[in-house]
């Protein structure tokens, strides 16, 4: 009777004891739920309290328009608010004059916050008017709305060091630029020296028409940026054009080949290519000319195998030209994989923080902008996407050289609805609203989704642990990181220099000042929104 007592003697005892344990662990966990809370709130008004600094820095960004390697005001401008803010700036990071790192705080949890900066070639365009109208033909333009990442960023890391200041939370803040996106010449030259050494996550914001996040492998494909330059002998194209060997006729016989090869290559694969330099005139056999080509795949494997066959027929096509091949690769970008327990902390603060409250003159300026372009006519985004499970079999599509950092340390993609849905994307159409109370409030949105998310990672442990093992076992399982760039490639920092050098003089003239102008629609003189083009 007695030793049938003793196990419930013993279990209650045990449970008498742990109750005080128990509770005190519910009361730690009830109060750290309640100082995130708090920390959030604040990230929020600090976000808040600097909408105007968001909209100046993003009217201004829109007016430099700078393209792919050329982005120097851009870069000035950020860094010198940053440096003002007592960030330590570290330039001409990578080998790139436009790169730069950013950083406040000691110690970790490292939270890197980047977004691009460069624009689209004759993309300019008058922002919040509906129709095509150049600021001055031909010239770049923020037709996807890069002019917009750097403004959420530097608006989310100021609110988040006057909280680490006041409540001495260590940490360090770092700010990045993506140099050169649209050529994908920028990433990996940073990954592959270090840039992202000791970073323990990345939170990287692109422009979109949702508030949005992923995991897993989106939708798209890394890529190889290469250019084959065909080298033979000039002469005269009607008195004697059996001397010359035409380096056009390499690059005409590469494009053959390639477009050939395309029906016997994956259908996930896409692959496109330019002409720069064709030769000089007709009359004269062109000695030299060249072919740009982005060689795009899902993985790694089929990336670089698709790499080795351009290259094998490039070769092919000088032996048959009797001329001679090299290349240079330009840029790279591996296939995209966000982080799952990131992504999933990101999407409870975009549920908290919920899409904009769009005015009928927004909602009514985006359906003008989707008539322009011949679309579907739905205004802006009103429902949040959800954060859904990854396509069981990736389709192709656009590239980000984002791929290579997210290979590199646990990261995701933040998309902040400050663009129209229904566009082309790389147009000019793209850049309409970008300089608009729609890119404002999609910044600002924004920028507190990126602002509670720093804090989440500064303030529960668990969750980088969560991050870093889903990097490690789940990321890693079934492929690893495979950089395409080798150790002699360098960025091809000359590439659009001749393009700003034509235009920038006259850009200048459009610069936004901010000490005149309360916003860049009220210095060109713009009463948003302009739906029609006056018949006049």
């Amino acid at each position: 009777m007695k030793h049938g007592l003793l196990p419930s003697l013993v279990l209650t005892a045990l449970l008498t004891t742990a109750a005080p344990v128990l509770a005190q662990t519910a009361q730690q966990d009830a109060a750290l739920v309640e100082r995130i809370a708090e920390l959030k709130k604040r990230a929020v008004e600090g976000v808040e309290a600097r909408a105007k600094l968001a909209q100046e820095m993003n009217d201004s960004i829109f007016s430099f328009g700078e393209l792919a390697f050329q982005e120097f005001e851009t870069s000035k401008y950020i860094t010198d608010i940053l440096e003002k803010n007592g960030f330590s700036v570290q330039r001409n990071v990578a080998g790139l004059p436009t790169g730069w790192v950013a950083k406040w705080g000691s110690g970790g949890p490292v939270i890197a916050l980047g977004s691009d900066i460069d624009c689209i070639p004759k993309a300019s365009q008058k922002p919040g008017v509906a129709y095509r109208e150049p600021m001055i033909e031909g010239a770049p333009g923020h037709g996807e709305g890069h002019n917009s990442g750097q403004a959420l960023n530097v608006v989310a890391a100021l609110a988040l060091k006057e909280i680490m200041e006041r409540d001495k939370i260590p940490g360090t803040i770092m700010l990045w630029p993506g140099v050169a996106e649209e050529l994908l010449g920028g990433k990996a030259y940073m990954v592959r020296d270090g840039v992202f050494n000791g970073v323990d996550a990345v939170l990287f914001t692109h422009v979109g028409n949702n508030l949005e996040t992923t995991w897993g492998q989106p939708r798209g494909t890394g890529m190889v940026s290469v250019e084959y330059t065909f080298s033979g002998e000039s002469a005269h194209s009607a008195a004697a054009p059996w001397r010359g060997r035409s380096a056009l006729d390499g690059v005409e016989l590469m494009n053959i080949a390639w477009n050939m090869r395309r029906e016997h290559l994956r259908p996930e694969q896409r692959s496109h290519y330019v002409i720069p330099d064709g030769g000089d005139q007709p009359n004269v056999v062109p000695s030299v000319a060249s072919v740009w080509y982005f060689i795009r795949e899902l993985d790694f494997g089929n990336i670089r195998k698709n790499f080795e066959t351009a290259n094998t027929i490039s070769e092919a096509a000088a032996k048959m030209t009797d001329t001679t091949v090299t290349r240079k690769v330009i840029g790279t970008a591996a296939p995209r994989h966000f982080n799952k327990p990131i992504a999933e902390a990101a999407y409870a603060n975009i549920q908290q923080v919920g899409l904009p409250k769009w005015t009928e003159d927004e909602h009514a300026f985006a359906k003008a902008v989707q008539r322009t372009v011949k679309d579907k006519e739905e205004g802006l985004a009103t429902e949040l996407k959800k954060l859904e499970q990854p396509l069981e079999k990736p389709e192709s599509g656009g590239s980000d050289d984002i791929g290579d950092i997210s290979w590199t340390v646990p990261t995701i993609t933040l998309n902040y609805p400050s663009n129209i849905p229904n566009l082309p994307g790389h147009h000019w159409s793209n850049a309409m609203s970008m300089a608009t109370p729609i890119a404002h409030k999609g910044i600002v949105a924004g920028s507190k989704v990126i602002a509670m998310t720093a804090i989440d990672l500064l303030s529960k442990p668990e969750l980088l642990v969560q991050a870093k093992q889903y990097f490690a076992n789940e990321q890693q399982k079934n492929q690893k990181y495979t950089p395409m760039l080798s150790a002699e490639d360098k960025p091809q920092i000359q590439i659009n220099a001749d393009i700003m050098a034509t235009y920038r003089p006259e850009m200048k003239k459009y610069y936004y000042d901010p000490s005149k102008y309360a916003t860049y629609l009220d210095q060109l003189g713009i009463k948003f929104p302009v739906l029609e083009k006056p018949k006049n």
